[in-house]
């Protein structure tokens, strides 16, 4: 398939795979420095730009980046790109500012625990000069204004400040004089200032300066313009911005909430999937987005490895879906672990609105939205670990929730896994590209370089890494493997080959 739609670009470029670089480390820790729990990062977002770009940790804190080598050049961005320069530009954060977005909470009525840890940020429409985006724990979403506050100062005046009194006139004596009405028939004495002798020169002042008010710096300030609360009885999931910038969605294990921005005290359920009995669940809802273009389009993942695209046209409440996407289970393949691992953690739209990305357990899949019989490609991620799937049902990292991503092209997707390490899939017809990198400042350390042969099609992947896989303890490309480091979220630049990767504390970014 061709995810990419006709820009010029050959087949065999887009296929091709691409020489990753590192950029820049946020946070980077030192060896054996111990990482505490609340500064662990839990989510992660590019802003429809790309110029900004805000993470969320378990502490409850966002943490706001901005890119400085577009804003460093004044020069229109067209004839940038007109230059060798723009092509090989190095794209360069710096951190912007900070604030914390959520407190540890309490729920008395249900004597519930609800914690700080922020779990989804989506950028909204920014306006005036403004940031403008929405943060969620498990239960409560906020929106934000983040905007640039000019701290200003009077200067330029003929007097010394230092010899200021208080807020009324500069230096001199106060004499009482006559009285003065007030509204309410009472009086108050007037009173006369005169400036002290020590405040003006003895021969005067040639020419009198009116006070000038200048800006003297700048600094950031968050505000949290509204609270969408009490909607959900279960953790929340997902958030997702509508395109038609009014409205977003919020979605829990069972229910999923439309609200609009300028309205927190009431939200429509718009999908509810709790039966009637609760014995009779069956399965529960993982990962909700919204359509990129069409306002009132609309898929939800859930547990059982099904995404549903529902139109909110349709109906008020959406139970029914419009199409069901899910690939057939292969004929005597089931096991234990079958549901487990089907499960599906994320879901993404391509920025076109035709495919879409979800990520389980095992792999990466992608759909086109017109094709329901099965997705059109699919990604394995972690093939090698299937013999080993008791361990990790022990340690409970079988329930590890990995994120997706697509690049703005729609030519690749990306995924996390363990020992830091992220892949990067070509979906274009004909790629063959599959790219396993680290999360640290040589990305490329754990690949196995062998040139004298072809490199393997995904299809004969999972048959190589079978044989002696039960003891090996080894990832893809022979490397050990470490279930305790894992590289969860994730994020692609809207419109360049750029990504941002979340190492436990610490933020990665890349270019190609």
């Amino acid at each position: 398939m061709n995810g990419g739609g006709g820009d010029g670009v050959s087949a065999s470029a887009a296929s091709a795979p691409l020489d990753w670089k590192f950029s820049q480390v946020f946070g980077e820790r030192t060896a054996g420095e111990e990482v505490q729990e609340v500064d662990i990062i839990s989510a992660i977002e590019f802003d429809r730009t790309g110029d900004h770009l805000a993470t969320g940790d378990r502490g409850g804190r966002v943490v706001l980046f901005e890119r400085t080598d577009v804003r460093d050049h004044a020069a229109d961005r067209r004839d940038l790109e007109r230059t060798e320069y723009a092509i090989g530009r190095h794209p360069e954060f710096r951190y912007k500012t900070e604030f914390q977005s959520h407190e540890p909470e309490f729920d008395y009525l249900k004597s519930l625990e609800i914690e700080e840890k922020i779990n989804k940020i989506r950028w909204c429409q920014a306006a005036n000069g403004a940031l403008f985006l929405l943060s969620t724990n498990d239960k409560t979403i906020k929106y934000w204004k983040v905007q640039e506050k000019k701290v200003k100062k009077v200067c330029e005046m003929n007097l010394d400040p230092s010899k200021a009194m208080g807020n009324g006139p500069v230096g001199g004596s106060v004499l009482t004089g006559s009285k003065s009405s007030l509204p309410n028939g009472g009086s108050k004495e007037r009173t006369t200032s005169y400036p002290s002798n020590d405040t003006f020169p003895s021969g005067g002042f040639p020419s009198l300066k009116l006070p000038t008010v200048v800006t003297h710096e700048t600094s950031l300030m968050a505000r949290c313009r509204r609270v969408y609360a009490h909607a959900h009885d279960y953790h929340i999931n997902s958030i997702s911005n509508n395109s038609d910038g009014e409205t977003f969605i919020s979605a829990d294990d069972l229910r999923i909430n439309l609200w609009n921005l300028e309205i927190s005290s009431q939200s429509f359920n718009i999908v509810d999937v709790k039966p009637a009995n609760m014995e009779d669940l069956t399965e529960v809802i993982t990962s909700a987005e919204f359509h990129p273009t069409h306002c009132h389009m609309l898929a939800y993942s859930s547990s059982k490895g099904s995404v549903r695209l529902i139109d909110m046209r349709q109906s008020a409440l959406c139970d029914t879906h419009s199409k069901l996407f899910e690939e057939q289970e292969t004929p005597g393949s089931r096991s234990f672990f079958t549901e487990i691992i089907a499960s599906i953690s994320d879901i993404k739209f391509a920025k076109d609105g035709r495919h879409i990305l979800s990520r389980d357990y095992m792999t990466l899949k992608l759909w086109d939205i017109n094709m329901d019989s099965g997705p059109v490609a699919t990604f394995q991620v972690h093939e090698y670990l299937r013999p080993r799937l008791c361990d990790l049902y022990e340690n409970d990292s079988i329930f590890d929730k990995f994120e997706c991503c697509l690049s703005g092209d729609g030519r690749r997707v990306a995924t996390g896994s363990y020992s830091n390490l992220f892949r990067v899939f070509g979906c274009s017809e004909g790629s063959t590209e599959a790219t396993t990198l680290e999360a640290s400042k040589n990305p490329t350390r754990r690949q196995v370089q062998n040139p004298t042969r072809p490199a393997r099609s995904l299809g004969s992947l999972p048959r190589v890494l079978r044989r002696g896989a039960d003891t090996s303890g080894t990832d893809a490309n022979g490397n050990g493997f470490d279930f305790t480091t894992k590289l969860l979220h994730l994020a692609w630049h809207p419109t360049e080959n750029s990504l941002a990767c979340a190492a436990s504390n610490s933020l990665y970014m890349y270019y190609a």
